[in-house]
């Protein structure tokens, strides 16, 4: 199993691929699901399981992190994650390592602790803001001590038990805001009563709609019938069964595969229904001039490299945004993205990484406050650099099918939400089997 400690950094030469693509993938789960499922299980008040969870560095955090605050989550079959939950313990740390969901959707559980849980990670983690979770918590009355960085390292000082009621948040940088305090929301003495007041939308919304769709499931009631709305009733969760899904965010760089050298790139298990965002990319390659069939067990893309260039507003699916960007960056153009500002404070600050690489390749980059526009031009040799961030990495990827001499700077960062990327990524490429691990 993948340990929780930051990865050594591995220079990675990605495939160059010689021949149109013929290949089926099998991405592991949805690390959005398999996170929510985790904590929803832990404020339950029985048992839980967890079918076929994703195995990350972030999911294995979040793990850490709920057995330190005593929960029992048992790992030993890799396919069948158990949690017992049990009386939430303070007194103890919490790693974050990168993660922006144990940083963010552990602060709201802590607060229902018996004493202070401190919270830091790795040193990427710590320019992350986290001024919305902080806030939110200090307007429900619970102390946090930040050193007034509204940001990595803090102690939640808890007393066991969050009395809830009404609260306003500005929750434009991340939905990850509104989901943290949502799902601790029933274990609040008055439930929750949740606006979002910021200037701008909620961005993500997809991920909205999966943490409503999973609190309903597990008994809570919640009523989002009104726009920026939420409300939460006091109750128990039930203990329950979780089903992951494929993490669609995950297979976006192997289904723009096809459409960066041609050929076909089938993702397995593709569920037809979901409220993951990452199903939007079915559309966006359709809109470039690629097809989309139903078909060897899975979802296939008919790659169409002469691409149509295309202006995306994926404010509810950024994720998203790298591997496009690659793709824009090795294609005809010029395409766009906006509405995406909220990426600047991902792993790394997105906007300015993707111009900086894209313009090193040879790219016509132009950066806006929230998004990119892009031309792209023949390639040339460099040393794609990741930045810490997984997401970069999968658009260096792309970028290195049909770019010769060219290295990404590592990519052992991939571990955060898929430690096989690397391996995956080549037996597709290069056709060793057929992809599908």
């Amino acid at each position: 199993m993948t340990g929780t400690a930051a990865p050594k950094q591995r220079r990675w030469t990605p495939p160059y691929a010689t021949d149109r693509l013929d290949a089926v993938v099998r991405v592991p789960g949805s690390k959005s699901m398999t996170a929510r499922a985790l904590v929803l299980s832990a404020l339950a008040e029985g048992p839980s399981t967890i079918r076929r969870p994703l195995h990350s560095r972030d999911t294995l955090l979040m793990v850490e992190a709920l057995r330190s605050l005593g929960v029992t989550v048992d790992t030993a079959d890799p396919e069948l994650w158990r949690v017992e939950p049990g009386p939430l313990r303070g007194g103890t740390d919490v790693d974050c390592g990168l993660a922006g969901t144990v940083m963010r959707f552990l602060p709201p559980v802590a607060a229902l602790a018996d004493g202070p849980v401190a919270f830091d990670g790795d040193p990427h983690a710590r320019k992350r803001p986290n001024d919305g979770v902080i806030w939110a918590l200090r307007d429900l009355g619970v102390k946090v001590d930040d050193g007034d960085r509204a940001a990595l390292p803090f102690t939640v000082k808890a007393k066991g038990g969050v009395t809830g009621g009404g609260l306003e948040v500005d929750a434009s940088k991340t939905s990850q805001l509104i989901s943290a305090l949502l799902m601790a929301a029933p274990r609040f003495k008055r439930g929750l009563d949740l606006r979002h007041v910021g200037d701008r939308p909620v961005p993500s919304r997809p991920y909205l709609d999966m943490v409503v769709q999973m609190l309903r499931q597990a008994g809570a009631e919640v009523d989002d019938s009104e726009e920026d709305r939420w409300r939460v009733e006091p109750g128990s969760l039930r203990g329950r069964e979780w089903v992951i899904e494929p993490d669609l965010q995950n297979a976006a760089p192997f289904l723009c595969a096809a459409v960066a050298a041609g050929g076909r790139v089938t993702v397995l298990d593709w569920p037809t229904e979901t409220t993951q965002a990452g199903d939007r990319i079915r559309e966006i390659l359709v809109e470039m001039g690629s097809r989309v069939e139903w078909a060897r067990g899975g979802l296939t893309i008919v790659g169409a490299p002469a691409v149509l260039p295309v202006h995306l507003d994926l404010a509810d699916a950024s994720e998203l945004t790298p591997s496009l960007a690659a793709l824009f960056g090795i294609n005809r153009g010029p395409s766009s993205i906006h509405g995406v500002a909220h990426i600047r404070g991902h792993e790394t600050d997105r906007i300015a990484a993707l111009a900086k690489e894209l313009t090193k390749l040879g790219a016509d980059v132009v950066e806006y406050d929230d998004g990119l526009k892009i031309g792209g031009h023949a390639t040339r040799p460099m040393t794609w650099e990741t930045y810490a961030d997984h997401r970069m990495a999968h658009a260096g990827a792309i970028v290195g099918l049909v770019t010769p001499d060219f290295e990404v700077s590592d990519v052992a960062c991939t571990s955060k939400t898929w430690p096989e990327f690397a391996a995956v990524w080549e037996q597709a490429i290069l056709g060793r089997g057929n992809g599908a691990v």
